[in-house]
């Protein structure tokens, strides 16, 4: 761990809306220290970090530490106050929360993915950055001894034991795929149909897949942010894509109705309880799906271990509206001593 000199000041907080809190100007902030936390609600790797950020708000924010998670949303319906303030509820997150819906806060700090931590000394200088997922470790080791400079003598607690095994530090990670976004500001549909923007088109899936693309198949509208299925009569669509990764969650929204299904099926066979996601359900014939009331990230799939699979989204509804997929990776446990 490797806390960086007084370099560079810490850019002014100007946010959208705020939660937990009134509005925390950095510069009103001086003699305490300062912990940004930039991520998404529909981030996976934003999600495991909560258990270490909330237990550090617990252990730190009575001696001097102060949180202020930054909200940086990736898809439209993140930047409704409602939906944000729902989520922070579900979350049990009680440190402040900021919207950055214009990136005003991630371009002045120069925030390259999220996650991102970002701990702001006493003086009100950036002292540690961590970029993804991971060094929860080093970052606490950070904050207590910026802590310590601002002047906290007591003791500290032992730095938190790992929530997760893969969390220790230097465990070595099986490649995962990178997420899939689509929509037309994105190129990742695999199809030989292509692209129409802002239009509707019949696309037949084509059997041959490569990893990081998207197929589709049936009528589907190509907007912006997302693909949505559009078939008459209730007909059949589908979404399927080959990935490398242990875990899958996709970003789902019921565009119009709400409360329909969407069946989830791996290598040609549902799910079951052995490797589905916590989201998923399922039928009385066994048949894996997911319940789409509400847009979220959903987690669909929790393989034991790293491989590559194939994954299929089937539904008839409308509603079916598809903005991406993102994928965890798994341990290499022959590397572990």
């Amino acid at each position: 761990m490797e806390i960086a000199p007084q370099k560079y000041k810490a850019p002014e907080i100007y946010g959208d809306h705020w939660f937990n809190a009134e509005p925390l100007p950095i510069s009103a902030q001086k003699g305490s220290v300062i912990l940004l936390v930039f991520w998404d609600l529909t981030c996976q790797q934003c999600k495991r970090g909560f258990p270490y950020v909330k237990e550090w708000f617990r252990r730190y924010s009575d001696i001097g530490l102060i949180i202020i998670g930054v909200h940086t949303p990736k898809f439209p319906f993140e930047k409704d106050p409602i939906y944000v303030e729902k989520a922070i509820r579900q979350n049990e997150i009680n440190y402040p929360v900021v919207m950055d819906n214009e990136y005003f806060i991630h371009t002045a700090y120069r925030v390259r993915t999220v996650p991102s931590h970002f701990i702001i000394d006493k003086s009100g200088f950036i002292r540690y950055i961590q970029e993804g997922e991971g060094s929860y470790a080093a970052t606490e080791s950070s904050i207590q001894s910026l802590l310590k400079d601002a002047g906290y003598y007591g003791d500290f607690p032992f730095v938190m034991e790992p929530v997760r095994d893969e969390d220790r530090p230097g465990i070595p990670f099986y490649r995962a795929t990178p997420e899939i976004l689509v929509g037309y500001q994105h190129s990742n549909i695999g199809n030989t149909e292509g692209y129409f923007p802002q239009a509707i088109n019949f696309y037949t899936d084509p059997g041959i897949y490569l990893e990081g693309r998207v197929y589709l198949h049936g009528n589907w509208f190509i907007n912006k942010y997302f693909v949505k299925l559009e078939n008459e009569e209730a007909a059949e669509g589908y979404i399927t894509f080959v990935y490398n990764a242990k875990e899958v969650g996709v970003v789902l929204n019921p565009e119009g109705e709400k409360g329909f299904q969407v069946f989830v099926s791996q290598d040609g066979n549902f799910l079951t309880q052995g490797n589905a996601g916590k989201d998923i359900k399922f039928d009385d014939d066994g048949k894996s799906f997911l319940i789409i009331d509400e847009p979220k990230l959903f987690h669909v799939v929790n393989n034991h271990e790293h491989g590559e699979h194939n994954l299929k989204l089937v539904s008839r509804s409308n509603g079916f509206a598809f903005y991406g997929a993102s994928f965890v990776p798994a341990p290499i446990q022959e590397l572990i001593s």
